[in-house]
């Protein structure tokens, strides 16, 4: 084999690999295809309409438990699996 002929395939490989992604990256992103929204959509601002009334508080995040919580309990909480057949 000689030098010449082998220095080729070596070029392949990356010029290939650049190329797969070249495709890859404009097939997915459709760069080409895809228009700017910014630039190319017209939104007429309008003001705010609507109304904030308050409707109650929440004022539970400031308890560091829930009441009535079984934690200590576990007997309670955990419940035996009876065998009914024998």
């Amino acid at each position: 084999m000689s030098d010449d002929g082998g220095l080729w395939l070596l070029a392949a490989g990356p010029v290939g690999a650049t190329a797969l992604y070249w495709a890859l990256y404009r097939y997915y992103r459709n760069t080409d295809k895809s228009h700017a929204f910014e630039r190319e959509t017209a939104i007429e601002a309008q003001p705010v309409t609507g109304s904030d009334d308050k409707v109650g508080e929440n004022n539970g995040t400031q308890a560091t438990s829930i009441s009535g919580n079984n934690v200590g309990a576990y007997r309670m909480r955990v419940e035996r699996v009876r065998d009914d057949a024998g």
